[in-house]
């Protein structure tokens, strides 16, 4: 059985899929047709339906759970993970998040704030942290860095191997928004899962989510197979800087969500529907065992 499937080229993500779709691993005989996209493009993708099997955001996840259900492996949760605003100027003002937070809160809406997607789960964040942040201009993600020197924009709001890269080029932290929510909330950050379309045999979903099980399970037990095929889709990274995207953003939750997981997944779509920032999911969000 040929199935349709869309992952991000980011590090995280080929580590991932890499031992699934190039047959490191038994699929059970699933074969699989990959689109490679920006996590912007694959929520717009999910929004119509249009993938057996893809990546896409948390935020976005709550407008098409009738569509998709999510998979209990490849999610991309975690402390310390969370994307971050960044800028060519000093807006910080403070040390503590908090702090930070109050000291912005007046001048953000005059500020533009260049974000990687209005269904991302930055920009989800974005609106949890500063609901005054109306002043938003859509970029791909790994564009933001330079529209920011260029001055095209006041702030910049960072996901995946920018968080290594933006130091580089004397750019600012003002805020990790990943740690905002760590001190809210006490759980990882939901950021990205993987879904299968609620229209394939329900066998079929469990199957889909037994060899992406096995598949990140190999990716861990052979960390460096996959290279070449992460190298091929990196954009000019260091092997380091590889390496250290994917030590972040895939770890256990990556493996099986479990308990923890599906708690701050929960949480984090309680909290959406109770400031009216997603609409009111009916149904299951996860894979019935």
């Amino acid at each position: 059985m040929k199935l349709t499937l869309g992952f991000s080229p980011c590090p995280n993500d080929t580590f991932i899929f890499d031992a699934l779709i190039h047959h490191k691993i038994d699929t059970e005989g699933l074969e699989f047709e990959v689109f490679y996209d920006d996590v912007e493009t694959l929520n717009q993708k999910a929004f119509r339906g249009e993938l057996d099997v893809t990546k896409l955001s948390y935020h976005a996840f709550a407008y098409v759970a009738d569509k998709y259900v999510l998979l209990d492996s490849g999610s991309a949760l975690g402390f310390g993970v969370g994307p971050m605003l960044i800028s060519k100027k000093d807006y910080a003002g403070g040390n503590d998040v908090d702090e930070i937070i109050s000291n912005l809160k007046s001048d953000i809406s005059n500020l533009t704030i260049g974000i990687p997607g209005k269904f991302t789960t930055a920009n989800f964040l974005l609106g949890l942290a500063f609901p005054e942040a109306t002043n938003k201009q859509e970029l791909v993600f790994n564009e933001i860095e330079d529209a920011l020197l260029n001055e095209k924009i006041d702030i910049g709001l960072i996901i995946h191997e920018n968080r290594f890269t933006y130091q580089d080029k004397g750019l600012k932290k003002i805020i990790d928004l990943g740690d905002y929510w760590e001190k809210k909330t006490g759980c990882p950050i939901p950021l990205g899962g993987i879904v299968a379309n609620r229209n394939l045999p329900a066998d079929v979903q469990h199957k889909v989510n037994r060899v992406l099980r096995k598949s990140v399970e190999y990716a861990f037990a052979n960390p460096k197979s996959g290279l070449e095929f992460i190298r091929q889709h990196a954009q000019e990274m260091s092997e380091e800087v590889m390496y250290k995207h994917i030590e972040l953003y895939v770890n256990k939750y990556s493996v099986d969500l479990g308990a923890e997981g599906k708690k701050a997944i929960k949480l984090m779509f309680d909290t959406a529907n109770e400031k009216k920032i997603i609409p009111v999911i009916e149904g299951g969000l996860f894979l019935n065992p």
